[in-house]
């Protein structure tokens, strides 16, 4: 790979030799491919691409690849280059003969930005050498747009030196390896325009739902819900199904807009629906089962306006090349909604309760379910045969819409692809050429890894219909419309398998045993709808038998158990009685028995990955599991995210820290290997330790050893969230903001002093609001009340985000910003009723917690929290997470009382006190020599502090001056 410089001379040189000869390659007659031979090719070898494979990677590792031309319409075509590494594509370029007008032609760009902007490739390149143009591609195209629309960049050859750091740091394969790509399209994500595709084709199907609703209820007034549910489904699944298999030339092009021209295009569908069924066998257009369906009344405008905008050029959606996981990802949060009737059976779309509790719908991203493929069913299958493999079955016991089956698909068809293609001649019936160096699978070969790897089960009908949907369009991938009517000539064998057996719906928790001690006959159907018991022995019988499966993988879904909604508490009640889980503890999340169920359908020496909340580390309700698995498996793997929150909704990114967990169910012992992601979501750090000490922690490859005895700050103070103000979504005649009940200034309504973490200051309040406090509205506006009593003591604030902390003696109210930390001695004047089932859940008993805390002041444990110390404590702890939630504060090691160190408490006390009068006196001085004299006293009561700190934990002077060079 040339250097920088060495880059740069050879572009001066193609530079050159274009100006010299510029009016001959803008002639017609100079053609395309010798502008990328000539000129093109050499440019991006200069930047470090191994254009030519020189390295002689197989095909599926090359550097560069020229794309396929592919039309659609007649019309459109690959990009000439696709730019990978490690064999998945980081951006495009379209390459042009000079004789193009590249700043004005609309053509060329549109056809970029459309192939790029459906495989959700952010940024690509329009080049004919004489001119360069960048498109941000996650800009939604457009017919009508002319060239410069969603362009970042146009510059002539003759400035490609004067830009050449540009070019260099964001399409290099250097700057693409270090993150600068990466970095460079984060800054720019979220800009006015860009809306990626699987958004776009979110907010498409959601219409399409709505309308057919709607007409549907409106013409068919006998169906249920759970009809309409099924059929407006059904339908969509009918049509997108069949859409694809036209843009793959597996159907003819156009029939389905050459029935919406005509009158009663729902009559006239189910000819080609029954045609469908004849060759594809999957399910999705079974009438015989399907009595719901076939028999429909629905307006042909409801179904024009679908069919109709789904050909190219109207459509913007590419279903050629449109991925079957970003149909996944689309499909996951399209669950998120479902069809309700109202009293005059009118259709109304709204989310599930679950789903606006939570925010909207969680889904995973794509590099977090490749990473967990690779790191158990990769594993699971490394150096074995196909024949090896065919023993393998694959579990995803909470599949949503198959976003982890069909990774773990397409990485079994990769790996089957390239062990057949060392050998073409032996295994010729297992793969076919399509040209030089180029094979793929056949139909019989994927229909068989399929069906004999890939298991899921999820409580939810529609998201079992959704997996196999997924699965069956990954299954037709490459496949042509002779190759079909081939299988059904030759072998009288439809194009795909029946997923009936592999992908189940049941409640992967319960088994039927939950009925077995109820008066059945009392039982509603309602009741066992919603509980769906699911018996594992009977719907995998085979592979239970021979000792369970060998993967499982997956994200469980995230529900702590008070927050079941009221009618999924009796089997909440069930769990905890049923005796069949064994690391349910206190008021446990859903995640632990579904990694438990998870391990348990594991055969011996199975693997399991599955992503989690990171409280599976250190929460109380945690401990029972953590206990079981280190007991009796073997954890090879666990991996940090402590730069990022992973998870986004449509609207947001989650606030929830989270953690991969690798088991393998074996009871031998060796090192787990703890790796930290940065947020790059690269892997930054490795450490060989099972276990995480808390007395000692790394910094620059030194460890810094606390010799003085401690105790978390857990066993002495009670930590909780502060209240969280939302909108009253269940008033349905008035709604109220959090903004309606804070006001600046005293009120009689607004009585109470509030502040949130963004105002926290070491030792100081900033600005504080008044809260409207225990008026009939208020109670029903607290999303997470916490219990009235926690803001009456004097207590600790502690800035989630910001990490400082404060004392507080004015009763403060405050949000789930801040995070509120008491000492027990604290509250047993308050103690009621209402608040002693927060003591129940604590691991030692009330009066031990109290005693311990006594010795305790809020001053000395405040000088402790804001010392020097304590912060690189906390950045390495949490590896500069963006939050710190209760359960982070309270493994804090605070070091204990004793008369050996009594009179450096004392001084420390007296420290804070001076401190906190201080900083109240440099927030109201006005004149700037006083703030220069206060801000003198704190920095040297902060050095006194840090001092008395420091000999409290015995840090000697080179770890004291780690501790000052962090």
């Amino acid at each position: 790979m040339l250097t920088k410089e060495e880059a740069k001379e050879k572009i001066k040189n193609l530079i050159q030799t274009f100006k010299e000869n510029i009016e001959q390659y803008k002639l017609v007659t100079y053609k395309e491919a010798q502008v990328r031979k000539e000129f093109i090719d050499k440019f991006f070898v200069a930047l470090g691409w191994d254009v030519n494979n020189d390295s002689g990677f197989a095909e599926q590792y090359k550097e560069v690849v020229n794309e396929d031309a592919i039309k659609i319409g007649g019309n459109t075509k690959a990009p000439d280059y696709s730019f990978r590494i490690g064999g998945k594509r980081i951006f495009f370029v379209e390459a042009k003969k000079p004789s193009v007008k590249i700043k004005e032609d609309t053509e060329p760009s549109y056809q970029l930005r459309h192939y790029a902007w459906n495989v959700k490739i952010p940024l690509s390149i329009l080049t004919d050498f004489e001119e360069l143009a960048v498109y941000d591609c996650r800009i939604k195209p457009n017919t009508k747009d002319n060239a410069s629309v969603a362009r970042t960049l146009l510059i002539n050859y003759e400035q490609y030196i004067e830009q050449f750091d540009s070019l260099w740091n964001i399409f290099s394969k250097e700057a693409v390896l270090r993150g600068s790509f990466d970095r460079y399209v984060e800054s720019s994500k979220g800009k006015k325009g860009t809306s990626e595709v699987d958004s776009e084709f979110l907010k498409e199907i959601e219409n399409w739902r709505e309308n057919l609703a709607k007409n549907i209820a409106l013409r068919n007034p006998h169906l249920t819900i759970s009809e309409l549910n099924y059929a407006v489904q059904k339908i969509i699944d009918k049509i997108l199904f069949l859409i694809i298999c036209e843009y793959r030339n597996v159907e003819k092009y156009e029939r389905l807009r050459d029935i919406a021209s005509k009158e009663n295009i729902y009559k006239n569908l189910m000819p080609y629906f029954k045609d469908a069924d004849g060759k594809y066998n999957s399910g999705i257009f079974d009438l015989e089962h399907d009595k719901i369906t076939p028999s429909l009344v629905i307006d042909d405008k409801v179904l024009r306006d679908i069919i109709s905008e789904l050909y190219y050029p109207k459509c913007p959606y590419n279903f050629n090349i449109l991925p079957v996981e970003i149909l996944g990802s689309v499909y996951e949060r399209f669950l998120g909604k479902t069809i309700r009737l109202t009293e005059s059976h009118q259709a109304k779309v709204e989310e599930k309760p679950e789903v606006r509790k939570a925010g909207g719908v969680y889904y995973t991203p794509e590099y977090i379910v490749d990473y967990i493929v690779r790191n158990t069913v990769g594993r699971a299958i490394e150096g074995k045969t196909p024949k090896e493999i065919e023993k393998i079955r694959i579990l995803d016991p909470a599949c949503g819409s198959g976003t982890f089956l069909l990774r773990a698909y397409s990485y079994l068809l990769d790996y089957y692809l390239a062990f057949y293609s060392q050998n073409p001649v032996k295994y010729k019936k297992e793969i076919y050429q399509i040209r030089e160096n180029q094979w793929f699978l056949t139909t019989e070969i994927r229909k068989k890894i399929l069906l004999s790897n890939i298991f899921g089960v999820d409580i939810d009908p529609q998201a079992v219909e959704l997996t196999k949907l997924s699965l069956l369009l990954k299954v037709l991938e490459n496949e042509t419309k002779e190759s079909v009517n081939q299988q059904l000539k030759l072998f009288q064998e439809r194009a795909l398998p029946n997923l009936d057996k592999n992908i189940r719906c049941g409640n992967s928790l319960i088994d039927s045993d939950y009925f077995l001690n109820k008066n059945l006959t009392l039982v509603a159907n309602e009741e066992m709808q919603k509980v769906n018991a699911f018996d594992w022995e009977k719907q995998f019988p085979e592979i239970l038998e021979r000792g369970g499966f060998e993967v499982v993988i997956g994200n469980p879904p995230y529900v702590k158990a008070r927050d079941y909604d009221k009618d999924k508490a009796y089997y909440r009640n069930y769990l905890n009685s049923c005796q069949k889980y064994e690391t349910l503890y206190k008021m446990w999340d859903l995640y632990i028995p579904f990694l438990e169920k998870g391990i348990k359908l594991l055969k011996q020496n199975g693997l399991i990955g599955m992503i989690v909340p990171d409280t599976i580390e250190n929460a109380d309700y945690a401990l029972m599991l953590r206990e079981w698995l280190i007991k009796n498996f073997y954890l090879y793997q666990i991996d940090f995210f402590p730069h990022s929150k992973i998870f986004i909704t449509q609207k947001k990114v989650v606030g929830v820290k989270n953690t991969i967990i690798f088991v393998n169910k074996s009871p031998k012992r060796q090192d787990v290997r703890r790796i930290f992601h940065n947020k790059n979501y690269r892997i930054i750090d490795k450490e060989d330790t099972v276990e995480h000490n808390l007395e000692l922690f790394k910094q620059n490859k030194n460890l810094v050893q606390i010799r003085a005895k401690t105790i978390p700050l857990g066993e002495i103070c009670f930590t909780s969230y502060g209240l969280r103000l939302n909108s009253d979504k269940s008033d349905k005649k008035t709604v109220f903001k959090k903004s309606d009940l804070l006001s600046d200034k005293k009120t009689q309504t607004n009585t109470r002093l509030f502040t949130a973490g963004k105002n926290l200051e070491r030792y100081y309040i900033g600005k504080s609001l008044w809260v409207e406090w225990n008026t009939e509205r208020c109670p029903r506006l607290l999303v997470r009340p916490t219990f009235p009593e926690l803001y009456e003591p004097n207590k600790l604030l502690l800035g989630r985000q910001t990490k400082v902390a404060t004392l507080d003696k004015e009763k403060h109210i405050v949000d789930n910003t801040v995070i509120v930390c008491i000492p027990y001695f604290e509250l047993i004047g308050i103690i009621n009723n209402n608040i002693k089932k927060y003591f129940s859940n604590l691991d030692k008993p009330r009066q031990v917690l109290e005693d311990a805390s006594r010795g305790f002041s809020l001053y000395y444990l405040l000088g402790i929290i804001n010392s020097k110390f304590i912060k690189c404590y906390i950045s390495v702890l949490i590896q500069n997470s963006i939050d710190m939630f209760p359960d982070d504060w309270k493994r804090l090691p605070i070091p204990i009382i004793d008369d050996h160190n009594h009179a450096k408490q004392e001084s420390i006390i007296s420290c804070v006190q001076q401190m906190l009068e201080t900083q109240k006196l440099l927030h109201s001085a006005l004149a700037e020599q006083d703030k220069r004299l206060y801000k003198q006293k704190t920095d040297l009561l902060d050095e006194q502090i840090n001092i008395l700190v420091y000999e409290l934990y015995g840090l000697n002077k080179d770890e004291i001056q780690i501790i000052h060079g962090h």
